[in-house]
């Protein structure tokens, strides 16, 4: 496409001496040719001249099949031949990818778990859409810092050590591990709010007792945090290796904290933070638009997410000096982070572009068929459950077939992710089973075996020998080679709109004309020229759709 504008711009100047920048819009009827342009139009109010000569004028100069419609739009047709002429001339092994980040660095927040409990289902998109968002920037050249902001400070741990002397103990620790945590976690959690609507207040006090002991660094406190929180970590790291994403760092909450009150400490003697009566830290933003101040300290001196954020925004400066932040955060965080990066103006953060790549909850079908997110009380909410069905599945789907096991849980894996990238991440999306693993339609699956199938084809054919096919006219691979040369522009615009889904809808595209092109253009059995041309573009499919897969996380099996 950048050619036949370049080539209109050229035409446009030399017959009017005008420079227009020219848009070309891909018909949804193939009649109407490959691409489309109005520039015509464009020019007709500025020349005062009828649109529709000026388009006869342009197309007469432009050396390609042109014709034109309507008003005065023109219309470009480029065989089959042409097209993959381009494609070759723009082709390299990172063909997809682009330098727009190169020099530039950004770090990516993602999955950021809380510690006090199992991991669940709710961090499954944080972790595939920041997973997505790191590769989508490193495929348009900026260097990618990625960071797991872990919630290990803070009021878990007081719930936790408040559970942890009331209801457990060491061994039951040692037996059960996580899950222990996560049973500790959610029945204090219910006692404390017994104890609320009872009007007591023993148990939340041991709470922030136990918290407070934490910040002052109490021997007893100090020794149950490290224990927890190695315990999490164990089980994080092996549910992050299985979904097949990890981070460059780890700094949590824990590691903030300090600097967080120290930094609140700095910004009231300066008088960026205000104290209420109460002995509370507030920082108003009214200045930045937003009416409601961002509370950066309780009353009683502990730290909130705010203060720990507060340092995390400073130390990332600092120490990476980013020239943007992206964080992968659910959709019910909007408005905090709103607030936390109009703090970040006011303290002078302002250059650092901050994104929040915010996204929708996962639904579930009912047996009513009603949708409803997804939780414990309605089935899978742990993500080892989850991953652990997806692999029974994958193995139902591949039943009788010779596919390994690292294969089924290549297949299991594809099949969660893509069904996180079915629609716009700011959508809710409905996770249901009998979809998600159809060898039809719209699903990773699908696409995986689109690809397997044409590796299968190269795998078979790496021993023949490619020769001169001069005399080919590729009309057959047409479709596909117009599929090729867009590929490029959706890495970018997935990228400059932090809009994985985009590359799922390609790759979904790509696949279903693959199918449809192996319906009528037989490549093993077809004479030598005409093999070689094939071979040729069928393997251009296979590294895009391998491409597009890898930045959505998802790797192709050898076999399905």
């Amino acid at each position: 496409m950048e050619k036949v504008v370049a080539d209109v711009e050229k035409v446009v100047f030399e017959l009017f001496s005008e420079r227009v920048e020219v848009k070309l819009t891909v018909p949804e009827d193939i009649a109407h040719g490959d691409f489309s342009t109005n520039v015509a139009m464009q020019l007709a109010g500025k020349l005062k001249q009828n649109p529709r000569a000026l388009a006869q004028a342009i197309a007469g100069k432009l050396n390609y099949d042109t014709e034109v419609a309507g008003p005065g739009f023109i219309n470009v047709r480029l065989s089959g031949l042409e097209l993959t002429k381009l494609l070759d001339e723009n082709w390299s092994e990172t063909y997809g990818e682009n330098n727009d980040g190169a020099g530039k660095t950004v770090i990516v927040e993602y999955p950021s778990q809380n510690m006090a409990k199992p991991y669940s289902v709710g961090h499954l998109r944080p972790g595939n859409q920041g997973w997505a968002a790191r590769n989508l920037m490193l495929a348009t050249g900026w260097k990618v810092i990625t960071d797991n902001h872990l919630g290990d400070y803070g009021t878990p741990f007081g719930v936790w050590m408040t559970g942890f002397k009331k209801l457990s103990s060491d061994e039951a620790l040692e037996r059960n591990g996580v899950y222990e945590l996560g049973r500790i976690y959610i029945e204090t959690k219910k006692l404390l709010k017994t104890e609320e609507k009872s009007g007591g207040s023993e148990l939340a006090s041991a709470v922030q007792s136990w918290l407070l002991k934490l910040e002052s660094g109490d021997a007893e406190a100090v020794k149950y945090s490290q224990k927890f929180n190695e315990v999490s970590l164990g089980h994080i790291h092996d549910v992050m290796e299985r979904l097949r994403i990890s981070t460059d760092y780890e700094l949590g909450e824990s590691f903030f904290a300090p600097k967080g009150k120290a930094a609140v400490e700095k910004y009231l003697a300066e008088g960026v933070f205000k104290k209420n009566a109460d002995g509370s830290v507030v920082c108003e933003l009214d200045e930045q638009g937003v009416d409601v101040p961002i509370l950066v300290q309780k009353s009683n001196g502990a730290a909130l997410y705010a203060t720990t954020d507060l340092a995390t925004m400073l130390y990332r400066a600092n120490e990476f000096k980013p020239d943007r932040i992206i964080h992968a955060v659910g959709a019910e965080q909007k408005f905090y982070f709103e607030q936390l990066f109009a703090m970040a103006k006011k303290i002078g953060l302002g250059d650092i572009q901050m994104d929040h790549l915010w996204f929708g909850i996962i639904d579930q079908l009912n047996e009513d068929g009603t949708r409803e997110k997804m939780s414990s009380r309605k089935g899978v909410v742990l993500m080892e459950e989850l991953l652990d069905h997806a692999e029974a599945e994958a193995r139902r789907v591949v039943e009788g077939r010779e596919v390994s096991e690292d294969d089924v849980k290549k297949i299991a894996l594809g099949a969660i992710k893509f069904s996180d990238f079915m629609a716009d991440r700011r959508t809710n999306i409905l996770f249901d089973w009998k979809t998600i693993f159809a060898l039809t339609g719209f699903s990773g699956p699908y696409v995986q075996y689109a690809t397997v199938r044409v590796n299968k084809i190269l795998e078979t054919n790496r021993d023949f020998e490619l020769m001169s096919f001069e005399s080919y006219d590729f009309e057959a691979e047409k479709s596909l080679v117009k599929l090729l040369l867009e590929y490029p522009d959706i890495v970018r615009h997935s990228a400059n709109l932090l809009e994985p889904h985009r590359l799922a809808f390609f790759a979904h595209i790509l696949a279903k004309a693959l199918n449809q092109y192996y319906e009528n253009n037989p490549v093993n059995s077809a004479d030598d020229s005409t093999r070689s041309a094939r071979l040729v573009v069928l393997k251009k499919v296979s590294q895009v759709m391998t491409h597009a897969l890898s930045i959505l996380g998802i790797e192709v099996p050898s076999r399905m």
